[in-house]
């Protein structure tokens, strides 16, 4: 064999030895950031399950929160009134 093709073949042996360690390399690179994602995920969709379990008895929110404006509205008012008075006290 030619000392010219010998050193062509070296280098392709090179080169795809090189190739397949990157190659490898990659491929345990996304394994583990695959691993890792999964793991994430499991740990949002448990937080999700608790707060679902937290908010599961929420009927009165809606008569709640007609209550906090009923006491919003009404707060407002004696606001409105203390100034008109304390502007009149003043005077």
């Amino acid at each position: 064999m030619d000392s010219n093709v010998e050193t062509l073949w070296r280098l392709a042996n090179i080169l795809g030895i090189v190739v397949v360690v990157a190659v490898a390399a990659l491929l345990t690179i996304l394994v583990l950031l695959v691993a890792k994602i999964d793991k994430r995920v499991k740990a949002i969709k448990a937080t999700l399950e608790a707060a679902k379990a937290n908010t599961a008895d929420t009927a009165l929110i809606g008569i709640t929160a007609g209550g906090v404006e009923a006491v919003l509205a009404e707060g407002l008012e004696h606001h409105l009134f203390l100034g008109r008075v304390l502007e009149k006290v003043r005077s």
